[in-house]
């Protein structure tokens, strides 16, 4: 897997300077353009267009606060193939509340559970991003550890979780 961060020159974290990254794919999308290239032979022209389609394909996904998450957990090696990753116990405890309320749409759509509902999940990201924000702010990739990596990873999980259960709404 290519490593988008050091494709851009950019340091791996789950924030980035957004106007950096901007800066870096008009550069290689001006040098990496096929239409620059017509009189190179075949292999260099081939080069060039994969080269294009990563310039395009990382600045989607780094642009992307979550898809770059990922991205930084993937290259960490910390996020399992899809499926095979697990959200923490405790929080599958915390959110039976919005469950139960989830189920109770599904009998009848009542605009006060489907208000309970939208406030309970509203209340469960802000204590997520409240609890991840000193390690988002602060994070640094040559002092990183395990368990900061764990905890991004915790996150990312409960986050995408809350997602799904915001679309059932």
């Amino acid at each position: 897997m290519p490593d988008y961060f050091e494709f851009f020159g950019l340091h791996p974290s789950p924030r980035i300077d957004l106007a950096a990254l901007k800066k870096a794919f008009y550069a290689n999308s001006k040098q990496f353009h096929p239409d620059f290239h017509t009189l190179e032979d075949e292999a260099t022209q081939q080069d060039i267009l994969e080269k294009s389609t990563l310039n395009n394909e990382a600045y989607k996904v780094l642009s992307d606060d979550d898809q770059r998450l990922r991205h930084l957990l993937e290259i960490k090696g910390i996020l399992e193939d899809e499926g095979q990753n697990k959200v923490p116990q405790e929080f599958l405890m915390e959110i039976m509340e919005v469950n139960e309320a989830l189920m109770e749409l599904e009998f009848e759509d009542d605009p006060a559970v489907r208000q309970k509902v939208e406030g309970l999940i509203d209340q469960l990201e802000s204590s997520l991003n409240r609890e991840v924000a000193p390690l988002m702010a602060a994070y640094n990739p040559d002092e990183v550890t395990e368990a900061d990596l764990q905890l991004l990873k915790d996150y990312y999980l409960k986050r995408r979780y809350l997602m799904r259960l915001r679309e059932k709404i």
